[in-house]
Parts: C-alpha cells; structure tokens; sequence
C-alpha cells in the first residue's frame, strides 16, 4: 500500500474546504459567546476512566484506546467532548450557581456515524450547567436553532423526545436489566412484534402502554394523543407538559415528535433533540445538530448538577452547505521596489488579501479570485481591476 494512502473514513481537509471550516467555526463561537458561553479546550487524550465516565458503552466501543508511557495506565482520544466538559465544571472551575461552556475541536472515532461520516469530527459544542429548570433547555435549544442560522442553515426541522417517559413507563412494569434493553432497542426501532413479545408478561394496561408508544410521532398533535393512551403517571406528564412547552417556544420552526425515540439513552435523562434540514441534500432529512438534557453526567465526577447542551460536527455542517465562493483577491507581482512591499503591507493591515505573484507563476491559480491587482501608475502603487488598461 502507498505511503500516502489514509485509512477508512480519515481524510486531509483541502485549503477551500479547510477555511470554510474555520469561518464556520468562528461563526458558531461568536454565537455561543453572544449567549454568555465560556470557550474551553479540553485535551485530546486522557484517562479512560474519567474519558468514558457516565457515557455507556456506545461511547466505550468509539473510543480509540492506548498506553500511557509515564503512568502505564490506559488512555483515551476523545470520541466526545461532552464528558470533559462535565469534568472541567466539577472539578476546575467548581463555581456555583449556573455555568455556560463551548467547546470546539476535533475528536476521533473507531466507527463513524454513517457510511459517509467522517471518523475524525471537528466537534462544537455548548453545555449548560446548574439550572434543572425547563429554561435552560428553551436556552439551549434556541442557541442551537440560532448558531445554525448564523452559519446559513435557513429551513429548520427539530424532532423533540423525551428520555422520562420511557424510563417512567419501564419503572412502572418492573422492567431492568437485560429485559428492559431489550424493549428499548424494540421501541427505537418500532418494532412493534418485539414490543409485544417482551411485555407479554406484563399487565394489560402496561401492554397497552408499550404497544401505544411506537406510534407516537408526528407533529404537535402526538402529545395529545399521549394524553390519552398513555397512563398519567407524574413523570410521563411532567414530560409531556415540558414537551407543549418547548414546541409552544419554537415559533414558525417545523417541530416532529417521537416519544420513543431511545438514541444517546445512555445520556439523556430528560429532553432529547436533534436538528434537521432538508435544504442541501436534494430534499432529504440532514442532521446537523443533536442534544438534550443529561443530568447525571457530572456524578461519577462527585458533583451532580443539572446539564443540558448540544453538539455538532463542523465538517458535517460543511458538507452540508453549499461550496463558499472562492476568495477575492489582489494580485502583486513580485518587485524589489521597497514602495510597492510598503503598499502591500498597508494593504494587508487593511484586512485585505494580497497574493504575491513569484517569477514563473504568473498564470497559477488556486483557491483565491484576484479581480484586482496592484500596479505602478503616475509613479504611485495603486490598486485597479483586473484587466484595466
């Protein structure tokens, strides 16, 4: 195999793509920062224990493994910033009250997430932390719908679901261990067979609830529709109540339910989202951002404090957008006359882009579009359009 051939799924970021990677990033950590949100860095690597911590073992199989050589324990390359976050906040920062973070960076995966995925996202990300509050979550959910529009995302789809409901619902039959996993991954995935095979042995009002959750997504009109099928157990209304609240706060954005929907399950304890759009993948569904609330990720850290927080992956946002224009451009042919180098660093000190044209190269282009160029007129260095005479 050739020496500069690259593993499955890993690939170099080339200079068009590359810089409308960091425009999208700056994009979204100006909109974090509008909100009140604290940039951290995390590092790349650290123990796994503390890595994986609260996250299940979806994250676990992701998670590329390795030997410290200092301390001879196991390692860890981030599959998921979220988990750091949750560190950084009960163990370095440990201030009271409410505390906003972002994030931004790239972590690796052993399995991306779909046959086109990258196995090395550029992962941003906002996390809120120390409200238990239905406020934090209509915060969270609008700095996500408003980062997206910031960076052009324009036609929006939130599907919303809710971790307590099945989880009030597995309480109330009995339901633990491997027979609850079971009727999870059955629900995900409405299999409504499954569904009824594993809660044969349950009540009939408790078959009854099982059998009704699969066909409870759609738009708005699923909650009522829970209301009446489901029992009026505290916690399922509690979260069906949380639900009208947040689809009353999305406005004019087109809302989907699904309140069996079990992804991420290993971290969601309350609200779950994912945002969608249809406006650059020839009308398909395209998720571009997903989160919700997990409340119990900090404990294994000593410090359980409400979360709620979103991710998204920055190389995925720019597939998804259509190619950035290419760059406009000055031309300056390369000269030894010191007035034409004092010209071009005035230009540049005035944020603009001058490309040096070397002896040789006076017909290569690349990624930028010079429509002007710097030449010597009435024995002054001024800047005309390209083909003026």
């Amino acid at each position: 195999m050739s020496a500069w051939v690259l593993p499955d799924q890993l690939a170099d970021v080339l200079p068009a793509e590359a810089r409308q990677v960091e425009e999208l990033r700056r994009g979204l950590l100006d909109t974090a920062r509008s909100y009140g949100y604290e940039l951290v860095l995390p590092p790349l690597m650290e123990y796994l224990d503390s890595l994986l911590s609260g996250t299940g073992r979806d994250l676990d199989l992701k998670t590329f493994k390795t030997v410290d050589q200092l301390s001879g324990r196991t390692l860890g390359v981030r599959a998921d910033m979220t988990p750091q976050v949750a560190r950084i906040d009960a163990h370095l920062l440990n201030r009271e009250g409410v505390v906003r973070l972002c994030y931004c960076g790239p972590v690796a995966r052993t399995q991306a997430a779909h046959a086109h995925a990258t196995r090395e996202p550029m992962q941003f990300g906002a996390e809120l932390f120390g409200h238990a509050g239905l406020e934090a979550d209509v915060e969270v959910l609008d700095m996500a719908r408003a980062a997206l529009r910031a960076v052009g995302v324009r036609d929006l789809t939130v599907d919303l679901a809710d971790a307590r409901i099945v989880k009030a619902l597995m309480d109330w039959a009995g339901l633990q261990g491997a027979d609850a996993q079971a009727l999870r991954h059955a629900l995900s995935i409405k299999d409504a067979p499954t569904v009824a095979r594993q809660t044969a042995g349950l009540n009939p009002a408790q078959q009854q609830a099982f059998a009704a959750l699969p066909g409870l997504y759609g738009d708005a009109s699923v909650l009522g529709k829970a209301r009446q099928v489901l029992p009026a157990l505290p916690e399922v209304q509690r979260a069906l109540d949380d639900l009208q609240t947040l689809v009353d706060g999305l406005g004019d954005v087109q809302v989907t339910l699904d309140l069996s929907d079990m992804r991420g399950q290993a971290y969601y304890t309350g609200m779950r989202f994912a945002m969608f759009t249809r406006e650059f993948d020839g009308g398909m569904p395209l998720e571009l951002a997903r989160g919700g609330r997990y409340d119990e990720i900090g404990a294994v850290f000593g410090r359980d404090r409400p979360a709620v927080g979103f991710s998204l992956d920055i190389k995925e946002l720019v597939w998804a957008l259509p190619m950035a224009e290419a760059v406009s451009g000055i031309r300056a042919v390369w000269s030894s006359d010191a007035a034409q180098r004092e010209a071009v660093r005035a230009l540049r000190a005035q944020g603009e882009i001058v490309i040096g044209v070397l002896p040789g190269h006076e017909h290569e282009v690349h990624e930028f579009e010079c429509d002007r160029e710097l030449v010597l007129l009435d024995g002054a260095w001024q800047v005309r359009p390209v083909g003026t005479h």
